[in-house]
């Protein structure tokens, strides 16, 4: 089992603690998974008030109020969970540190629960795989409710052009907490409106190139896409064998790093977790508020003079990282263009096997290949009501994994992107981590011209499967900007340590207001 060294005393404390009336549930932005443990410790709370607390928020600003369309559905059966958690503290039991703490997951993620696994798809509509992916299996064994699942950009924004983050078929348009106009980001638009909206302490989303740091940065959270391997992802549709991982979503860097510790694991059904690897179970260790001190940090300059407010802060940010004792080396390129177009067609090669696999291994649905899906989008009126499918059409047609133009991609890729890309820079320069700003602040919502972002620097750790932390560098007109911290292999623990340290020092989080425009 995983544990903190908080979590050991908490365990301590459970068999001590004098029993206290409950008090009521009071969400606020101060509620984290910290504050829950401690309510739990102290018997402030029960878990199925707070359960409930969180299912009252989020029919009061979910489905009506500002309406933001995070999440698809709710777990059936949470309060019955939560009942049985609260059952279990009461004898002086744990599971594990996120006992009694819900959790909310995109719906790309398969769970066992009374909830289909839909990838936001009307043809997956009704698919209780009744299997957890190996994410939702950890959560439960650390403790976890999974209250339910998060709407996402479809199929997790690899179906095609034009697309508007954020939307899908059964989930609809997600909408930006602080500016309901624009756009929350995506893939894992409703985890990170979600998280920010308070609707639960933490969430799952899923990465292929900017799906967590993106709406991290545009919803004013934490973020961490976690080097590939780091985390199972077996029972999650797929895009990418080489590029896909979830990561966590939260409020602050601790609850983020705490979070990413139980979601490690070595999965016999997925490969890329068996690599030779550094893995650390307790990330919280690394929460360090000296963590800039000493280190060399790479400022990516590519972005500079696009956007005259995420500038100001951007600039900012380097001041702060130097008064914190941070080397700041000013760089151009972190990797050519043409290794990210080459990343597009591994994508390509890579999905019609991948998602096939998830099908046969985890589906239930009527629809078991890549074919059935876009046929079933041409006979459905909402699927195709904004927008096409050419990445599906493109993916029906690519040459497979075991093609030769595959093995030449991938080898491509290797050597610029990592030999002669980061890993070279990383070394020859003798960087820590790179810093750049994630991206611009949300743009608004347009179903006719889909995204219209001016940047986002998501691309070299995305590209090479490396770490990247997104965490709130301020507001550019009331609209939440964050700031990337990229680096090296299986260096989560380094990326922690500086993103802990930059947030500690400036607490740029704020909670949204929900503005009309």
């Amino acid at each position: 089992m995983k544990h903190s060294i908080y979590y050991i005393c908490v365990l301590l404390l459970f068999s001590c603690t004098k029993n206290h009336e409950y008090q009521p549930v009071k969400l606020s932005e101060e509620t984290t998974v910290r504050s829950l443990q401690d309510a739990y410790v102290n018997k402030t709370y029960r878990v199925q008030d707070v359960v409930q607390a969180y299912l009252d928020r989020i029919k009061e600003l979910d489905d009506q109020g500002p309406a933001l369309h995070a999440v698809i559905i709710l777990n059936p059966d949470a309060l019955e969970i939560a009942a049985q958690l609260d059952e279990e503290l009461a004898d002086g039991k744990s599971r594990g540190p996120l006992h009694g703490i819900p959790v909310l997951l995109k719906d790309n993620i398969s769970t066992k629960d009374n909830m289909p696994t839909t990838a936001g798809s009307n043809a997956l509509r009704g698919d209780l795989t009744g299997k957890d992916s190996e994410v939702a299996r950890q959560l439960r064994e650390a403790g976890a409710v999974i209250l339910g699942k998060t709407n996402l950009s479809e199929w997790a924004n690899f179906r095609g052009e034009k697309s508007s983050s954020g939307w899908s078929a059964i989930g609809g348009q997600t909408k930006n907490p602080y500016r309901l106009d624009r756009n929350p980001c995506g893939s894992s638009s409703g985890s990170g409106v979600a998280v920010s909206a308070n609707f639960a302490p933490i969430a799952i989303g899923t990465e292929t190139n900017g799906s967590i740091v993106c709406p991290a940065h545009a919803n004013g959270i934490v973020g961490i896409k976690p080097t590939v391997g780091l985390v199972s992802r077996t029972g999650i549709i797929p895009i990418s064998y080489s590029q896909d991982t979830a990561g966590p979503m939260a409020k602050t860097v601790e609850d983020a790093a705490m979070l990413l510790g139980i979601l490690t694991a070595v999965d016999d059904n997925d490969g890329k977790t068996t690599e030779d690897r550094t893995v650390n179970e307790d990330y919280t260790t690394f929460l360090d508020q000296d963590g800039l001190q000493g280190k060399r940090i790479g400022v990516w300059t590519r972005f500079n003079e696009i956007d005259g407010g995420v500038d100001r802060l951007f600039q900012a940010a380097q001041e702060k990282m130097k008064n914190l004792g941070a080397e700041l080396i000013e760089i151009e390129e972190v990797i050519p263009s043409s290794a990210v177009q080459a990343s597009f067609q591994v994508m390509l090669m890579e999905y019609e096997d991948g998602l096939n696999d998830y099908f046969t291994n985890f589906s239930r649905s009527e629809i078991k290949n890549l074919q059935h899906v876009i046929d079933y989008n041409l006979q459905d009126s909402v699927e195709m009501s904004f927008y096409k499918q050419e990445y599906l059409e493109q993916a029906l047609e690519a040459e497979n994994m075991d093609s030769e133009d595959y093995a030449a991609v991938v080898s491509q890729i290797e050597n610029q992107a990592h030999k002669n890309g980061l890993d070279k820079l990383l070394k020859e320069q003798n960087l820590d981590a790179i810093i750049a700003p994630t991206g611009t602040p949300a743009w608004p919502t347009n179903w006719e011209t889909g995204d219209t972002y001016s940047f986002g620097s998501s691309s070299p750790a995305a590209v090479t499967g490396y770490p990247n932390i997104t965490v709130p560098m301020g507001f550019s007109e009331n609209l939440p900007v964050g700031i990337s911290i990229f680096g090296g292999k299986w260096q989560e623990g380094k990326l922690i340590s500086i993103a802990y340290a930059y947030e500690q020092a400036t607490k740029h989080r704020k909670e949204p207001t929900f503005l009309e425009n």
